[in-house]
């Protein structure tokens, strides 16, 4: 083989093999800073309650995202059965990551699977629940009002349900096993700093916050006040 051909096959080489799916960890770094800075612009964070929520939200990010990106931990914990289970796929690969498309047979582009598409819905809708939940509550607490409206009118806690609702989204999109446990873990301390809030929210406002307890759920809509909702609009 000439010199000249033996460079046109490093060449090829070079252009056939396929770019890594991990150890990309610049695309950690600045999805986790571009979800993390989105997500603050709407919580904004005041008190030790509100940074140690966001923190362990900002936790759940970064680990999603060095899994996606960086270092696949779930993959090679689960490499054996996952491998002999489904032969056919290549999980080491980007889109063999998306879990739930691969198990349940999505043959396609798991970017346009249901669960996918799914957490697009989920993630944007939290994101939306965040925005609007924080414009009404900072306008209340300027007037030193109980904000009741909006979003605050279906549930007590939208921020929290918006976080959630976040975090649920990446689950389906790219499921691991430490944020699946992170998950029900920061979900038990969003209760736990809701109800702080609740006693906080009944020493400053008394029985008006009282009877806003009765009619409105703390994170689960009632379905008959939202659909009254929607025929009156």
């Amino acid at each position: 083989m000439s010199e000249h051909e033996s460079n046109c096959a490093q060449w090829a080489l070079v252009i056939t093999e396929p770019e890594p799916a991990y150890g990309l960890w610049a695309l950690v770094i600045i999805n986790s800073t571009i979800f993390i800075i989105f997500a603050f612009s709407f919580a904004t964070p005041r008190t030790k309650r509100d940074w140690r929520s966001f923190s362990a939200f900002s936790a759940f990010l970064i680990a999603l995202f060095t899994e996606m990106y960086g270092f696949p931990l779930t993959i090679y914990l689960l490499s054996g059965w996952l491998t002999s289970r489904y032969p056919e796929i290549d999980f080491l690969a980007h889109d063999g990551g998306h879990l739930l498309e691969m198990l349940f047979g999505w043959q396609t582009n798991p970017h346009f699977g249901p669960f996918h598409v799914a957490s697009y819905a989920l993630i944007a809708g939290g994101f939306i629940l965040l925005a609007r939940s924080w414009g009404i509550l900072y306008e209340a607490q300027r007037r030193r009002e109980l904000a009741a409206s909006g979003p605050y009118a279906h549930v007590r806690h939208p921020q929290y349900v918006g976080f959630m609702l976040i975090m649920l989204g990446f689950l389906l999109q790219w499921p691991t096993l430490v944020t699946l446990v992170m998950f029900p873990i920061l979900a038990w301390m969003y209760v736990r700093l809701a109800r702080r809030e609740e006693q906080q929210a009944h020493a400053e406002f008394g029985e008006e916050y009282s009877r806003y307890v009765e009619r409105t759920p703390a994170f689960v809509p009632r379905l008959g006040r939202l659909s009254a909702r929607g025929q009156g609009a």
